[in-house]
């Protein structure tokens, strides 16, 4: 198993545990639908790293085969994403917000000054490219400033964010680092990914706050399963969701030259893998195991809206 996806499987537990904060409604009360209500968010990662992953991606937006999205700011196809947010004023765009650079030779830079970030960057000159060197050597005033930054050039691009998450979980590693994430997001009212985690080790639940939404699990595909075993994880996942908020993340993409050249010798996530998630999300079967499951799919705009 890959680091990057054991780093996510390790925040983003499918796992119900108590939260540490007493709310008088649940999240399907607060949202308007009755208690025991299965909401899902299909969340697609990784808008702006490359066409081939906006176009999957806008297609499966246009028809609500997925409701939300997230974009990675530092990217080179930024524009590309803020022109479709500019024709579409009501897509569920979120910001993903990017600290490392992962793939092998298509890398990038923060948003703000190098000279300002310092500990962002790794001997090459880029964001690092694994999690827990991130972690360990990001200070969190730089983290400060280049979240910052990324809200600014995104609102800048005309990108008007509905929630923001955390590309490759970096700011779920540390306190210090999700202090930041979660002051940052209340400072702009904005809704954030906040997982349940077995157990809290980090004491992650004691910084939110009684308004701050808690999703209860989080179904995203691993290395484990195999190519032809796709559709039977993500029915399982749907068949076993329980009452509450959940969120599926999947990562879109075509299987074409451009993809491949990105996610080169990276099979975790890589031009195949987004080509099988977009060809299930958008097929007739995922929808009907949807509807036959009772599943209401919602978005971080519905949240949003509570938070205005």
């Amino acid at each position: 198993m890959s680091w990057r996806t054991t780093t996510l499987l390790m925040v983003l537990s499918v796992l119900m545990v108590a939260s540490g904060h007493a709310q008088t409604k649940t999240v399907a009360e607060r949202l308007g639908y009755p208690e025991d209500s299965k909401l899902l968010i299909i969340h697609a990662d990784d808008l702006a790293v490359a066409h081939s992953v906006d176009a999957a991606s806008f297609d499966a937006l246009d028809k609500n085969a997925v409701t939300s999205a997230s974009v990675m700011v530092p990217c080179p196809w930024l524009n590309e994403v803020a022109a479709y947010a500019k024709d579409h004023p009501n897509a569920d765009l979120g910001l993903h917000l990017t600290l490392t650079s992962e793939w092998k030779i298509y890398r990038w830079g923060p948003v703000g000054s190098k000279d300002k970030v310092p500990s962002l960057l790794d001997s090459s000159g880029y964001l690092w490219p694994e999690t827990e060197p991130a972690a360990q050597n990001i200070k969190t005033e730089d983290a400060d400033r280049e979240i910052r930054a990324q809200i600014e050039r995104a609102i800048a691009a005309g990108i008007h964010p509905t929630h923001l998450d955390s590309h490759m979980a970096v700011l779920f590693r540390k306190p210090e680092l999700f202090a930041i994430y979660v002051k940052i997001a209340h400072e702009y009212h904005l809704a954030f990914l906040a997982p349940r985690i077995a157990g809290d080790p980090l004491k992650l639940s004691s910084q939110l706050s009684e308004r701050d939404p808690i999703v209860d699990s989080v179904v995203i595909a691993n290395p484990a399963v195999h190519a032809d075993q796709w559709k039977e994880f993500y029915g399982t996942a749907v068949k076993n969701l329980k009452p509450g908020l959940s969120e599926m993340i999947v990562h879109l993409g075509h299987d074409d030259s451009e993809l491949q050249a990105v996610t080169l010798d990276h099979p975790d996530y890589d031009s195949a893998w987004r080509q099988r998630d977009y060809n299930f999300v958008t097929s007739p079967e995922f929808k009907k195991m949807l509807e036959e499951n009772h599943i209401v799919l919602v978005r971080w705009r519905d949240w949003q809206k509570l938070l205005k």
